[in-house]
């Protein structure tokens, strides 16, 4: 059994709380780690660290730190392979789907690297008699991310990668329950050539996020999570005068016209429903066909389908999708179909006595399908983070738009439909952050920006792309008047450019 380590400094540092969690394989269910839990004290050892690496590092210039950033781009090419090894065994997700986590991050480190274009400033020339006006984007300081278990390669890597190539210092505090490759992230930046101090991985629980949100040298902190997780990190922060951003729990529909190609329709729904066991915040856990005939024929496609899903080992590489993270996580799954049975939902395809042969004691769900499932029911308002898609009939358009603006969550929603001017319509009706037509997870690429609405989403400004930067930044607007030989004498009202 391993026992893992804080990443402070540019060195791998035992923890010395005493306090410790276990990481479990979750296709075997046998404890494969031991997990340091940081003290108050660890944590703010790791800011002072921080902090005195920092300013060197914003002094560097734009350009030689997208280099480092480029041969961190290099290294995780090499590593990759290790890479999606170590977070499938931990996980639970199969390595192909490790490796689009990977991916993922990839991306945005990609984008990163233009760093130097994007943080360029404006510039006014002649703004006023001898009077020119710039503006300078400059990094906060020491920054913070506290990152989930369901993508601990890419979530990650959206955080720390525009942090970092902005002039930051970073302190990562992951899921305790995958945070073996966070780990090896910041060792491999290391020695793509960070200095040491400028990314620091701290686990730990609920003390340590704690300690991050009260400690007056983090500037800014980002959190993926659930919803109630969110609303506490971001209330705590933003007391403490903090710049936060949070994003918290989904329920994402898809939308199925009458028009639809249903035969892509039921692809995106088994692919965006059950991949990765349903734990992802982008998952589509609602299908809302329109109309009695597309919803019979949607079900009679549906049901074979999620019959014949292929549950396997994360090694599997020919699997569906593997098992769930832990313990806990199936026992919660389990129940949720429980309550929807007990709600009255139609149960249309049960996986809860899905064994895997030879993984008895891993934490494998088989595919659920719920039909006739209503808005009053639990199944529907809440995030149930498994593989459990929901059918909520719908009479006419209006009503399946009205079922996507009326949900508490706005994270992400799909139409699938042959018809432009639907299309267009629900893209500019529907009250949701980001949408998918005829693509059912609808991530934003690299450059553009990820975030929900409503529920889904705390603070102003969104995961990667230009927000990213704005985010890790604060704008300095300069006002400059170069003598002129002419003396104007004192002026006792404001100032204007006439």
């Amino acid at each position: 059994m391993q026992e893992l380590t804080h990443f402070i400094g540019g060195k791998h540092v035992a923890g010395t709380s005493g306090r410790f969690a276990e990481g479990w394989q979750p296709m075997t269910g046998e404890q494969i780690s031991r997990v340091p839990l940081a003290s108050r004290a660890e944590m703010r050892a790791a800011v002072e660290n921080a902090k005195a690496a920092q300013p060197a590092w914003a002094a560097t210039n734009p350009q030689r730190r997208a280099r480092v950033l480029m041969k961190f781009l290099q290294l995780l090419e090499r590593d990759n392979d290790k890479l999606a090894e170590v977070l499938a065994r931990e996980h639970g997700k199969t390595i192909p789907d490790a490796k689009g986590d990977i991916q993922r991050g990839v991306e945005v480190v990609e984008f990163a690297c233009g760093v130097p274009h994007l943080l360029k400033g404006e510039f006014s020339d002649g703004a006023g008699p001898n009077i020119d006006v710039y503006s300078l984007r400059q990094p906060l300081g020491v920054v913070a991310g506290i990152t989930p278990f369901n993508f601990p390669a890419m979530i990650p890597m959206w955080k720390f990668a525009p942090a970092i190539a902005c002039g930051n210092a970073f302190i990562l505090k992951p899921s305790e329950r995958d945070p073996s490759v966070p780990l090896m992230l910041a060792e491999l930046f290391l020695e793509a050539g960070l200095p040491p101090g400028i990314l620091n991985v701290v686990n730990g629980d609920k003390e340590a996020v704690d300690a991050l949100l009260d400690d007056p040298d983090i500037q800014a902190i980002g959190f993926v999570g659930s919803t109630p997780i969110a609303e506490y990190v971001y209330a705590r922060g933003c007391a403490t005068g903090k710049r936060v951003q949070c994003f918290g729990g989904a329920k994402n529909h898809l939308v199925v016209m009458p028009d639809a190609d249903m035969d892509q329709t039921v692809d995106a729904l088994i692919g965006a429903g059950y991949g990765s066991a349903g734990e992802r915040c982008m998952a589509v856990s609602v299908a809302v066909p329109v109309g009695k005939k597309t919803a019979d024929e949607l079900m009679r496609r549906l049901i074979p389908r999620v019959e014949s899903l292929k549950i396997g080992p994360s090694t599997d590489t020919s699997a569906d999708y593997g098992p769930l993270v832990t313990a806990q996580a199936l026992e919660r799954v389990r129940g949720y179909v429980d309550i929807g049975v007990a709600e009255g939902a139609t149960l249309a395809v049960d996986g809860r006595g899905f064994k895997m042969q030879g993984y008895e004691n891993g934490y494998y769900l088989g595919g659920c399908l719920f039909d006739h499932v209503t808005p009053d029911m639990r199944i529907y308002k809440e995030e149930i983070f498994g593989p459990v898609l929901s059918v909520v009939r719908a009479n006419t358009y209006e009503d399946a738009l009205k079922l996507c603006n009326d949900h508490e969550y706005g994270n992400g929603v799909a139409i699938f439909t042959r018809d432009g001017d639907a299309a267009r319509d629900f893209a500019s009706r529907v009250q949701v952050g980001m949408i998918g037509v005829n693509v059912p997870i609808p991530v934003p690429i690299a450059y553009y920006t990820f975030g929900g609405w409503k529920r889904s989403a705390f603070g102003d400004l969104n995961q990667h792309g230009p927000d990213s930067i704005r985010f890790y930044t604060r704008t300095k607007t300069v006002t400059a008047r170069w003598p002129s030989g002419v003396k104007d004498g004192a002026s006792f009202v404001i100032p204007t450019m006439e």
